[in-house]
């Protein structure tokens, strides 16, 4: 366990702690009245309401939409399930700067609204919940359908034989089982859009700022060091507080859970209602999550391949090197990072897996969710305050963007294994240590073979964040070598045709490589691994 703290310690709390020391503190004096003077400010007063009740709203509208969708893919069993199930995830594997650019191609200027109707949705609030119900979508799909599928539904059969209606029969026994799952895809989706920058940064324009991306511009615009640090304190308790509460249903869910294959809950659909509802559910999956990627290939497309072709020109301006090689600049920072993440999170996973584990090691479990909440642009800023004298002097090196990309790595490849790991039966262990086997010769021999497809999985996920990691790339990546939302996020800050169709280009280059990923970890997935 020492190996995943100090790694926290370093490249986590410490950047944290630094820009909120450097924020706060002054002539060795804490300036702990300006935390009242910056939350009395009516500008982030502002800031908070709406970060909070677009939070709320996006939370709302991603059940509504996704809860018909968990019991199709729970229930239902129809060709090309499988294939569907990816399609639905693609969306959750995106940048948030993929799916800002896909919806700023379908209702921003040109879009295919404004080319139709002349409707822009852009610099709205109505374009950001929608995209963060494009992006949280499979969450709740996962989350919630992942435990509907195996509830044993022969109890709701059996109070219906009993003579209670469906929808009492489902009020009164199906959704108290599922009330945890609910509460925990909320929750994660409030997480997300609660902390959302790469969304609202593209789409909300000058009008609309959340917490991270006022961050974000008293850190990089304002430089008020003060201020941002205030802001991410009040971030940091928001976040504790949500990831507190994840924790607590998580638990209920884990308790709450019999364990029925899922293969027998899912039938042909049957009736009128069930077929509806099956052509309700791939009609909001086309028009919500497949049209707007379409739209961003379309629009990539305009003029035949020029974007693409002109993605190997350098400018010597915003780029010192053409736009191009941030693919291959991105892949090799990933890579790294898939691999530091999976050292460190599964070091965290085998500890945590332990029965012997003691409260503070379990404890390790939610905070290790914390990089996913906290402001990832006060991570990056943090490198380069604190990672900038000697022993640890890395402020100039490459190594800085995968260490960031990892952070946001690990929590998803603990979530992937601590389940399998967990389900490792301790016998096994201990017959091979009687045998003599070594500690590494027991992990080797018994626990690699069991868990190796959760791992597989675990670094697919891995490997889709970093390459999609933005709030803290896009401090510390070097001119000289951008990553693919960096470069994004570059070419759609300025003017021109060349430079939003190049954007377009990109971004459709990056998606297809979050889809290739995930269809690899989709053949792998099995019923117990690879949910949310």
């Amino acid at each position: 366990m020492f190996v995943p703290v100090a790694f926290f310690a370093v490249f986590f709390a410490w950047p944290v702690v630094a820009i909120v020391t450097r924020g706060l503190k002054a002539d060795g004096v804490w300036r702990f009245g300006r935390i009242v003077d910056v939350v009395g400010e009516s500008d982030i007063r502002h800031v908070l309401w709406f970060t909070t009740w677009q939070a709320l709203a996006s939370t709302a509208l991603t059940l509504l939409a996704a809860l018909p969708a968990a019991y199709v893919f729970a229930r239902l069993d129809f060709p090309g399930k499988q294939v569907l199930r990816a399609v639905v995830t693609v969306p959750f594997v995106l940048p948030t700067v993929v799916v800002g650019t896909a919806f700023l191609a379908l209702v921003g200027r040109g879009g295919l609204l404004d080319e139709l109707w002349g409707v822009r949705l852009d610099t709205t609030v109505w374009a950001i919940l929608l995209a963060h119900v494009f992006f949280n979508y499979a969450v709740v799909v996962r989350t919630v359908g992942g435990l509907w599928a195996q509830l044993d539904p022969r109890q709701e059969e059996a109070a219906r034989m009993l003579g209670v209606s469906s929808p009492a029969a489902w009020r009164k026994v199906t959704l108290p089982a599922l009330a945890p799952a609910v509460a925990a895809a909320a929750l994660m989706v409030f997480l997300f859009t609660f902390t959302s920058f790469g969304v609202v940064q593209i789409l909300g324009g000058p009008t609309f700022a959340t917490l991270e991306v006022e961050i974000y511009r008293q850190t990089s615009e304002i430089f008020d060091l003060s201020t941002a640090a205030v802001l991410t304190l009040v971030q940091f308790a928001a976040v504790g507080a949500i990831l507190a509460v994840h924790a607590w249903t998580v638990r209920r869910r884990e308790s709450a859970l019999r364990l029925v294959d899922p293969s027998v809950t899912a039938r042909r659909p049957r009736g009128a209602g069930q077929w509806a509802l099956l052509g309700g559910v791939l009609a909001t999956i086309a028009v919500l999550l497949v049209l707007p990627l379409a739209v961003l290939v379309r629009r990539s497309l305009d003029g035949g391949f020029g974007y693409y072709r002109a993605l190997g020109d350098a400018d010597g301006g915003t780029f010192l090197v053409a736009p191009i090689e941030s693919v291959v600049n991105s892949l090799q920072y990933a890579v790294v990072a898939t691999a530091v993440a999976v050292v460190i999170g599964g070091l965290a996973a085998a500890a945590l897996a332990r029965r012997d584990a003691g409260r503070l090691v379990r404890g390790f479990d939610a905070l290790l969710m914390l990089p996913l909440g906290v402001s990832a642009v006060t991570v990056g800023f943090g490198f380069l305050i604190a990672l900038d004298k000697p022993p640890l002097d890395l402020r100039q090196s490459w190594i800085l963007v995968p260490l960031a990309q990892a952070l946001v790595g690990v929590p998803f490849v603990v979530r992937t294994m601590l389940p399998v790991l967990r389900a490792v039966d301790e016998r096994l262990r201990e017959a091979a240590a009687v045998l003599g086997a070594s500690p590494w010769r027991v992990w080797r021999e018994v626990d690699l073979p069991l868990v190796r497809r959760a791992l597989l999985i675990a670094a697919g996920f891995a490997f889709a964040v970093s390459l999609g990691e933005f709030g803290a790339t896009v401090f510390i990546a070097r001119p000289d070598n951008p990553t693919l939302p960096v470069a994004v996020a570059r070419l759609l800050s300025r003017p021109g045709d060349l430079n939003y169709g190049q954007a377009m280009a990109l971004s459709t280059i990056l998606m297809v490589v979050c889809a290739v990923a995930l269809l690899v970890l989709e053949r792998l997935r099995t019923d117990r691994t690879g949910e949310f």
